[in-house]
């Protein structure tokens, strides 16, 4: 009877608790409902562009006709998913995508923590904001010029071969040689997107207690120790955070970009899952057969994304959720 009535009072306090904390959520948001109305915007965005799209993912299983229902007209299960799973082609542009993402994580995931740990140590501020503002300006470049930048770049009459022409007497055709495509593509993310992304780390940079380099000066402390113990350990949950989320991209590699860099000459390295999907779905008019290689490909996110929120959460302490 007693550890009924204990229950009953331990549910009246829940309840009670919940009460007071839902009347302090209304009253906080009628104080700063301005506040709040800023994301009013962003949540219709999500709602329209992210959410509402979700339903089309139906017609992965199926068959969709052009002017016909926009959930298709005929069920044919798992038939398209087979299709892909069956299809070497499939297969070749999943291994190109999967290489040119790793490759892209591996250096260009480091190269902003780097840079911004680079420029932490500059102690003229005047050359500091030049170094900054310099680094930031590749990343308002939009995909068209940078690629156009990197096709004169790498011509057979580009700055490049004429370096290459000066010092062996011979040219190299970047663009149209397949084993060059995944070197220019990172180089050209890396050199787009280091210098925005140092933003992130230079900003957590700003939040480490100057108390702790005193103490560690005063310990004997150099400036790689301090940076190995103090800046990097105080900067890893942004890292962990931008790393997770990072994984989760992985298998989505820059449509734009690889459009308008590829040619019939390097489709060997160059091809991957979203230009195979434009050339389905809209070349083709194939929308269904595309729709379920590119539900299989955000199911591959999804897991990688749990996957290494999960391993971090074990392994740092550090995670999104």
């Amino acid at each position: 009877m007693e550890q009924v009535v204990d229950t009953q009072a331990q549910g009246a306090a829940v309840a009670s608790d919940t009460k007071t904390k839902n009347k302090l959520s209304l009253k906080v948001i009628k104080k700063d409902w301005q506040l709040y109305s800023l994301l009013v915007l962003p949540m219709v965005y999500l709602i329209i562009f992210k959410y509402v799209p979700m339903a089309g993912n139906i017609i992965a299983f199926r068959k969709f006709i052009p002017g016909g229902s926009i959930f298709g007209e005929e069920w044919v299960g798992l038939h398209y998913i087979q299709m892909f799973i069956m299809d070497a082609a499939f297969w070749h542009v999943f291994k190109n995508t999967l290489l040119i993402s790793t490759y892209t994580l591996l250096f260009c995931f480091p190269a902003p923590i780097i840079f911004a740990l680079l420029l932490n140590e500059l102690t003229s501020k005047r050359f500091k904001k030049f170094v900054q503002t310099a680094s930031y300006l590749p990343h308002f470049l939009s995909v068209v010029i940078v690629s156009g930048m990197v096709l004169q770049l790498t011509a057979g009459n580009g700055a490049i071969n004429s370096i290459v022409h000066y010092l062996t007497g011979e040219k190299i055709f970047f663009i149209q040689e397949a084993s060059w495509f995944r070197s220019i593509y990172v180089g050209s993310e890396m050199w787009q997107g280091m210098g925005w992304g140092a933003i992130l780390y230079l900003a957590a940079l700003t939040n480490i207690d100057q108390s702790l380099y005193e103490a560690a000066k005063i310990d004997g402390a150099n400036r790689w120790k301090q940076t190995i113990h103090i800046t990097i350990p105080g900067i890893l949950p942004t890292i962990i955070t931008l790393l997770i989320l990072n994984i989760g991209q992985l298998m989505a590699v820059g449509f734009e970009k690889i459009l308008l860099l590829y040619n019939p000459l390097n489709y060997d390295t160059s091809d991957v899952i979203s230009t195979y999907l434009y050339r389905i779905g809209l070349e083709s008019s194939n929308f269904s057969y595309a729709t379920a290689i590119g539900l299989f490909e955000a199911l591959i996110g999804l897991t990688l994304v749990f996957s290494a929120n999960y391993l971090s959460r074990k392994l740092t302490n550090n995670s999104l959720w």
